[in-house]
């Protein structure tokens, strides 16, 4: 399908092996925060919440920290705050240097999602790409940030992608792909491919952690949205932290592999303030007013539960 805001962009397709090319980078704790988009009052809540730590502490943003700043302060905040640890490119970043904006957002949005609601992204997207094309400097750091990210905590290998295994914006990792049993093998592929245990992604703005067990334990864990609300009538954000240290903060869900933890933690911010930037930047009836206002303020129709943590066999596929 070539609707804008619909296709996935060619060099966002990296494969899964291209994972098991880069090198690990070993911590001890790693917070994986995917779809901050442009809430400044979460990125201050998690900038406190991981200084907050008793141990060393690495943060990665797994792309889609802009969306809402469209404002120049906002954008620059953002940004700038972003570009001080590591991260990797979402569509959001990935697209700020298409002038043309031939893909839209980038979100490759599949049929599941309306017409309206994709034709308001690509609004949003537009909006933030004029205000980045005033900063063509951090526009080029932007570009410049992978796909993906690799890690080692404790024996674990991680790795760390916006969408799913094989692409930037893929929609494998979503919670309904992740309880497909058709998509098995085509899971157990990813993870020998990539060399991996765990991949941690983000994208689909639904969290979800999902375990398979085939002889050996692999994990999925999407945190869904680190500014946005992830659960019916809920406020608060999602991050993914992923440690050989026990949480200082009781996890939200969570479990364990290699002596590893992993868990799904509340990133709690102040919700006022984030409602009075939001609505600033876009008031009633705009295109980001009417596909998330709702959202944010009451949670999508998602529930714990959905996300928490489930076992899968990887046999029901074959």
């Amino acid at each position: 399908m070539n609707h804008s805001g619909r296709s996935c962009p060619l060099h966002y397709r990296y494969g899964a092996g291209a994972l098991a090319t880069i090198g690990e980078r070993p911590v001890e704790t790693l917070y994986v925060a995917g779809g901050l988009y442009g809430n400044i009052p979460a990125l201050e809540a998690l900038q406190f919440m991981v200084a907050s730590e008793p141990y060393p502490a690495t943060l990665c943003f797994n792309g889609d920290f802009n969306w809402f700043n469209c404002d120049d302060d906002g954008f620059l905040k953002i940004n700038e705050a972003v570009l001080r640890q590591d991260a990797i490119q979402g569509n959001a970043e990935a697209e700020l240097g298409n002038a043309a904006g031939h893909s839209g957002c980038g979100c490759a949005y599949p049929d599941s999602v309306d017409d309206a609601t994709v034709d308001r992204s690509n609004q949003i997207h537009a909006r933030l790409r004029h205000t980045a094309s005033r900063y063509p400097e951090l526009c080029s750091r932007l570009g410049e940030l992978p796909m993906f990210a690799r890690y080692r905590i404790g024996r674990t290998r991680v790795g760390i992608v916006h969408g799913d295994a094989d692409s930037l914006a893929g929609w494998r990792f979503d919670v309904a792909q992740l309880d497909n049993p058709a998509d098995s093998d085509w899971r157990e592929q990813a993870f020998s491919l990539a060399g991996v245990d765990v991949f941690a992604s983000s994208h689909t703005c639904l969290p979800a952690l999902r375990r398979y067990e085939q002889g050996i334990s692999r994990i999925v864990i999407n945190n869904g949205a680190a500014g946005m609300p992830n659960f019916r009538d809920s406020h608060f954000g999602i991050v993914t932290r992923i440690s050989v240290h026990a949480s200082p903060i009781r996890p939200l869900y969570g479990t364990r592999l290699n002596e590893t933890f992993i868990d799904a933690l509340a990133l709690h911010y102040d919700v006022v303030q984030w409602w009075a930037g939001f609505v600033a930047n876009w008031p009633e009836n705009s295109p980001a007013w009417l596909s998330y206002a709702k959202r944010i303020q009451h949670g999508p129709g998602y529930l714990q539960e959905s996300a928490a943590a489930k076992v899968v066999s990887m046999e029901q596929g074959s």
